[in-house]
């Protein structure tokens, strides 16, 4: 069976998530107890099903601490991946006030109505630390729920077996992605930006590419970061490690990071020794993805 398990933080999307695999022909359970989940699986074996979605989160406190163990002995005999959502701090509060609920958490706290979200809310980042150590981690700070739907649909595409890698661009105006495990600064290079036929259009444009691709620093930028992968990716396979995030930021994550992420992840999906590898690759673009498509 394939068993995706939905953890996070309360307010980063983990129902946005859920309804994504529900949408995706995935058998759904929300909110289930930590000590139900091997039964659950005992009963959706029996009736033949193959792939369920579990969201799980901490607000039953320090049961969660047994994740970890329930998940090791569960993958004796199916597939598991752990699906982990984030957000920074401030937009967590920011959502908790527009939507007026209440952290799970924030009952076992007594002080005044701020101080015991924030606190809510770092505790739960405390318990919940060991299960994002190894998980598939999607910071939604940024990202909206149209987005987030999209990159869990890339998501279940990918093959079940082997390492992910994921490239990811991003403007630094909105800050490093909390998931990103490389993270490469192109803000040095030409910004096409400043030439104002270039300004509407992303790095997926074909001018802006015949642009960039002109430019001696870009190539050597290329190449430089494609090296460093070439290095140090069969150090992260031989970690055992699912998932693995490269993230490369410009300015505003619209031309030279976008460019950069298409020519470095063409590179190695062109390799036939990393096919070999169980290697799979995903393209990802944070700011980009975060504008609503428009309707003809």
């Amino acid at each position: 069976m394939q068993i995706n398990l939905i953890a996070g933080i309360s307010g980063s999307g983990k129902s946005v998530a859920l309804r994504a695999f529900e949408d995706a022909g995935y058998d759904c359970v929300d909110n289930l107890p930590v000590s139900l989940l091997e039964s659950l699986i005992s009963t959706l074996v029996k009736e033949n099903s193959e792939r369920v979605a579990v969201a799980i989160d901490a607000r039953r406190g320090k049961s969660i601490t047994e994740l970890p163990s329930i998940l090791e002995s569960l993958r004796k005999d199916h597939q598991v991946r752990i699906v982990f959502l984030n957000a920074d701090t401030n937009t967590l509060v920011q959502r908790f006030s527009e939507t007026r609920r209440r952290h799970p958490l924030s009952t076992n706290l007594s002080q005044s109505q701020s101080t015991t979200l924030i606190e809510a809310i770092d505790r739960e980042r405390s318990l919940l630390e060991p299960l994002r150590a190894q998980a598939h981690s999607i910071d939604t700070s940024n990202l909206p729920a149209h987005a987030l739907r999209s990159w869990i649909q890339d998501l279940l595409k990918d093959k079940p077996l082997g390492l992910t890698v994921v490239f990811e661009s991003f403007g630094f105006k909105k800050g490093v992605p909390s998931e990103a495990d490389l993270v490469f600064d192109v803000r040095c290079l030409p910004n096409p930006h400043y030439d104002k036929v270039l300004r509407p259009l992303t790095g997926n444009d074909k001018p802006v590419k015949e642009f960039l691709e002109k430019i001696p620093e870009v190539v050597s930028m290329e190449s430089d970061i494609i090296q460093f992968i070439d290095k140090w990716l069969p150090h992260y396979i031989a970690d055992g490690r699912s998932y693995l995030t490269v993230a490369i930021g410009c300015t505003g994550g619209q031309h030279r990071s976008v460019y950069l992420v298409y020519r470095i992840s063409e590179h190695f999906r062109a390799q036939k020794d990393l096919i070999n590898l169980q290697l799979n690759f995903l393209n990802r673009h944070r700011e980009l993805d975060s504008i609503p498509a428009t309707k003809p």
